[in-house]
């Protein structure tokens, strides 16, 4: 099957259940970050330390975003819709895993299985509704799919606040199996079982090369935030090595004459440019909203309801900003809408440097929601002109290469985030801890969090105030970096995108807007709502 010749009526079902698809792992991500508070806490978590919960949200990341080259070649290999099946029932069983795990080593590692299942959804998910939807449908598809994005980020986190009111925290885990359910249910009856017609070798090697290269990466980066230094060799030889085989995972792929992550793709400006662009600004959003969880329930101390309804601006923002966006660009061009947009984004989220622990909520509240609606803006548009560029029997592994560069940055981002925050916090902390006996003085140097425990157990008062300072303090230094990676990823967009061209001439219209399969470009490239062919390696329609 080359396109598709299903109902429309069909074709909006199968949508659905797709976003369902899409709306479990942003439900999951969301829901993660409010409960990180309550996992450190001594008493109603794990005690898991900064690291510990690096790597429960990194674990994820790292497989999610490692694994999905080859789940994309799985699916053009054996069907998109029977990897994406096996990706919901992998998701579901780790999910009651990480539920019921008894330390915080069983979470990191539940976590992990759980960014395999992702992994095998996140490919399947995007090529299925490439081969549902065709010619200007599908960059409408993309766009509204996109949403779903702000529907978990808004749902999530409120969700997950409401149990962890009234259950144990592994419940906010368990709450991922009736969705899958749902899912497998609409796929069963609704989704045709797509492949790609060209059969793609598997990649162990390069699976095996790029797992081990970003685990030690990761590992590094996070490490160092436990030592508080970068001079050590047990920081420095994990980042080095990580970093070799990186670039020996780079070689082997440009080696490989069918890749299953083929960085030829990245190589095109359109399409290398826009996905350094989004990586960088997923890179800020994963460091920005760790930063985010521990400052509602920690220095300001909301409850998880409470900090999960104050998040709601930048989710409603989210979900207003992609349709928003799409408009702007039928009319004007990507180019100038998203450049500015992700500049916005990153000023916004520099201006976390401006909170303290007594800011009017308000403020808090319109910043958020500028920074959704700038967010949804840059991300809706932007991956439907990415994703409209890929070549449909590709499908699978094309939609990999753009998911595992965000994943990847987003592993990256909490690393680096985490490992600013709890050097700033050691270095702020420290002068506050002359006089606390040695155990607790060690223990309060950990993270806020315990120093906010030390403080209640031991009637410290002053050390709990210290630990919000310290905390507070980390966040500003975080926020600058944040911000200068997003600006870069702004300028990296400026130039990966053109000027927007002239309009075609009145009678080469008719041809170039036909729905006629996958070699579509759609208004959403920024043409200002003209389109026109896209061939394989041609990143012209980007504009």
């Amino acid at each position: 099957m080359t396109t598709s010749t299903l109902p429309k009526s069909r074709q909006q079902l199968i949508l659905a259940v797709l976003m369902v698809c899409s709306l479990l792992i942003w439900l999951d991500n969301t829901v993660l970050s409010t409960t990180l508070e309550t996992l450190a806490d001594p008493v109603r978590g794990l005690n898991a330390d900064p690291a510990e919960l690096q790597w429960a949200t990194g674990s994820y990341t790292l497989a999610f975003a490692t694994l999905m080259f080859t789940a994309g070649a799985l699916g053009d290999r054996f069907g998109h819709r029977t990897v994406l099946t096996t990706g919901l029932v992998v998701f579901a069983a780790s999910s009651v895993w990480a539920a019921f795990a008894g330390d915080s080593g069983q979470l990191i590692a539940a976590r992990a299985a759980m960014g395999v299942g992702s992994a095998l959804i996140m490919p399947g998910n995007m090529a299925i509704l490439m081969w549902t939807f065709t010619g200007p449908a599908r960059s409408t598809a993309v766009a509204v799919s996109s949403t779903s994005a702000g529907v978990g980020m808004a749902v999530g986190p409120v969700l997950a606040g409401v149990l962890l009111d009234h259950f144990w925290w592994g419940s906010v885990f368990l709450v991922n199996v009736p969705v899958v359910v749902l899912a497998l249910i609409g796929i069963v009856l609704l989704v045709p079982d797509f492949r790609s017609p060209v059969v793609r070798p598997l990649d162990p090697v390069g699976m095996l090369l790029s797992i081990s290269g970003l685990a030690a990466l990761a590992y590094g980066l996070i490490r160092t935030g436990q030592v508080a230094t970068w001079g050590r060799a047990d920081v420095l030889a994990p980042i080095v090595v990580g970093l070799i085989l990186l670039a020996a995972f780079v070689h082997v792929e440009l080696r490989s004459r069918m890749p299953s992550f083929d960085p030829r793709l990245l190589a095109q400006r359109a399409f290398g440019g826009g996905n350094a662009a989004l990586g960088l600004l997923l890179f800020a959003i994963s460091a920005v909203t760790f930063y985010h969880a521990f400052y509602l329930q920690g220095a300001r101390g909301y409850s998880p309801v409470e900090a999960g309804l104050a998040g709601l601006p930048t989710a409603l923002g989210a979900i207003l900003g992609a349709p928003v966006g799409a408009r702007l660009v039928r009319r004007w061009s990507l180019r100038l809408v998203a450049v500015p947009a992700l500049t916005v984004a990153a000023l916004t989220m520099g201006a976390y440097g401006l909170f303290g622990v007594s800011t009017p909520l308000v403020r808090i509240e319109i910043l958020l929601l500028v920074q959704g609606l700038s967010i949804g803006m840059v991300l809706g548009p932007v991956t439907a002109a990415l994703i409209s560029t890929l070549p449909l029997d590709r499908a699978g592994a094309g939609s990999a290469v753009t998911n595992t560069v965000r994943q990847t940055s987003s592993v990256i981002g909490i690393a680096v985030g985490g490992t600013i925050m709890s050097i700033v916090y050691r270095r702020a902390i420290e002068p506050s801890l002359h006089g606390v006996p040695g155990p607790l003085r060690d223990q309060a140097r950990v993270s806020a969090e315990q120093a906010r425990h030390v403080a209640t157990s031991s009637h410290l008062p002053a050390l709990g105030d210290a630990a919000d300072d310290a905390f507070v303090h980390a966040m500003h230094v975080g926020a600058v970096w944040i911000m200068l990676i997003a600006l870069f990823g702004a300028a990296v967009l400026l130039l990966a995108l053109q000027a927007v061209r002239k309009p075609a001439a009145a009678g080469s219209e008719p041809e170039a807007a036909r729905e006629d399969g996958p070699a579509t470009d759609e208004a959403a490239l920024g043409t200002g709502g003209r389109v026109g062919p896209v061939r394989e390696g041609d990143d012209a329609g980007v504009r």
